[in-house]
């Protein structure tokens, strides 16, 4: 078996096979004319302590020892299917797409419908809302092929699974054309100018099986007997199916709506709201990295910041090193944005998500009744609409210095930002009421540990909005199905079991497996 070893190499150290063995041999206390090779597992910057390097962990190789298999994956093989199938999936993000791949893998066919546009025509509806400020609320960069994360920029982080499972997706992502680097960097990436070919690639293989995949075709409801879902409702039109698997994103508002209609048990949960902070990207990375600010081996830097005031937690959300912060609204007269990456991360900017949570108390306190499943969307709504009245209308982001943000002041001038649609000044401080005392009181505190974070080179832009769906569709703990509908598997971020491509894209496969059981048993007969 190869010997795994842990590595701090300096980024100055050019990392080829020699170097790699000199530095495997000094760990592992051998001789370097004893090792093979040397086959990178992990790598990630470590930045703390004031001395940054590079960690990787590795594994060795002996010369007496077979050779480790390093044979890029490809996509995994896909059965026939035919038939009429008997599982509809709602939604064409990771969880919906990742679902009908892994129950492909089972022998079971599928329908996939999607309300948007399979992603090159989406390209035209992003540009017309970039240029134009014209929004197509059914295809946009919520809705869409491949969801909100194909043009979000294709962040492959969670903390929340076994690192085996998330092998398996990374492994499809990579067959489908992804970097092989995914599978080794801590925080992998695709980038959004890679991903669209990734997803399209995927839909291509699951058509090809015998998955189908309808575009344009919005879920306007439920059928059922009983207690029991029978099929979705398409233009006025009833689909049958044995098991409906809900795989919506976070914005997916109408549909909550008539799953309520239909007698699915909801709840409200916790979510967080703010504002997108950007900066530029030499400034944080001379705060990440010191002396070595754009040094080659490290490329941009990252953040992840998070501090507790009076109890409420602010954090920041979707870092985008290199990245744009763009408009990511879904209904008209609602300003949101969010954040995206190339694969290159070399934007002059970086961005971030920096949010607050929202609970009972903070519902109360923006004069909501929490008792009120919907209440999480009214006060998302109440906000967009407000922050597309301060901006001037047409997707115009209202914004604020960070440094007057902070100092809850009015801004005289504005940075440059990457917002493609421009800035207007305004007081998101005041716009978002009491949510915004713990951001305020946090970037206070990081500025005194960051000298330079909060600056009048720093701007925040409203509003963040879309960090995770305000409400849960309820599921049993063992088959995955609904507690009042049989046969309706709530899955992925929209239904509030994931917070990101992977987690999705694993909650995907997770219920796909619990519908085979369930067709298996003949439960939904």
């Amino acid at each position: 078996m190869p010997r795994r070893v842990q590595l701090r190499v300096h980024p100055d150290v050019v990392l080829d096979d020699a170097a790699l063995r000199r530095a495997a041999a000094r760990r592992a206390k051998i001789a370097e004319s004893e090792i093979a090779t040397v086959v990178v597992q992990r790598r990630s910057i470590d930045a703390r302590r004031g001395r940054v390097m590079l960690q990787l962990v590795a594994d060795i190789v002996l010369r007496d020892e077979p050779a480790l298999r390093q044979a890029t994956p490809v996509p995994a093989a896909l059965p026939p299917l035919g038939g009429t199938p008997p599982v509809a999936i709602v939604g064409a993000g990771p969880a919906g797409m990742f679902c009908a791949w892994a129950l492909a893998q089972h022998g079971i066919a599928s329908l996939i419908l999607e309300r948007g546009k399979p992603v090159r025509a989406r390209r035209h509806d992003l540009a017309a809302l970039c240029k134009r400020g014209e929004l197509n609320a059914q295809s946009n960069y919520c809705f869409g092929e491949g969801g909100a994360g194909t043009f979000s920029d294709g962040k492959l982080y969670s903390r929340a699974h076994k690192r085996g499972d998330l092998q398996r997706v990374l492994e499809a992502f990579v067959g489908y054309g992804a970097p092989t680097e995914i599978m080794v960097d801590a925080r992998p990436h695709i980038g959004t100018n890679r991903l669209p070919a990734v997803v399209t690639a995927m839909r291509e293989h699951l058509a090809d099986a015998g998955v189908t995949l309808a575009f344009d075709r919005r879920v306007d409801g439920l059928t059922t007997q009983g207690d029991r879902v029978t099929g979705v409702v398409v233009d006025g039109v009833t689909i049958a199916a044995r098991a409906v698997v809900l795989a919506v994103g976070h914005s997916a508002r109408d549909v909550t709506r008539w799953l309520h209609t239909a007698g699915a048990a909801l709840s409200a949960k916790p979510f967080a709201v703010g504002v997108r902070i950007e900066h530029p990207q030499a400034l944080i990375d001379t705060l990440q990295f010191g002396d070595l600010a754009g040094h080659p081996a490290l490329g941009a830097a990252a953040y992840r910041l998070v501090e507790q005031v009076d109890g409420a937690g602010a954090f920041s959300f979707c870092m985008c090193p290199g990245g744009f912060i763009v408009p990511a609204a879904t209904e008209p007269g609602g300003q949101v944005v969010n954040g995206w990456s190339p694969s290159s991360r070399q934007g002059r900017f970086a961005n971030s998500g920096f949010v607050t949570e929202v609970g009972p108390t903070q519902l109360i306190e923006a004069g909501l009744d929490p008792t009120d499943v919907f209440a999480g969307v009214q006060l998302q709504r109440q906000l967009e609409q407000a922050a597309f009245e301060a901006g001037g209308g047409a997707y115009v982001a209202p914004a604020q210095r960070l440094d007057d943000f902070v100092a809850a002041r009015d801004s005289d001038a504005l940075p440059l930002c990457s917002y493609p649609r421009g800035l207007s000044a305004a007081r998101l401080d005041v716009l978002l009421g009491a949510l915004a005392h713990p951001m305020r009181a946090a970037l206070r505190r990081l500025g005194e540990r960051m000298p330079g974070f909060v600056s009048a080179d720093a701007v925040a832009v409203g509003v963040e909005t879309r960090t995770s769906a305000p409400i849960r569709t309820e599921r049993e703990r063992d088959t995955l199905q609904s507690p009042t509908l049989a046969g309706l598997f709530p899955c992925g971020e929209g239904a509030g079991y994931a917070g990101g491509i992977m987690s999705a894209a694993l909650d995907g496969i997770r219920v796909a497996d619990a519908v085979g059981r369930a067709l298996g048993s003949d439960a939904l007969s």
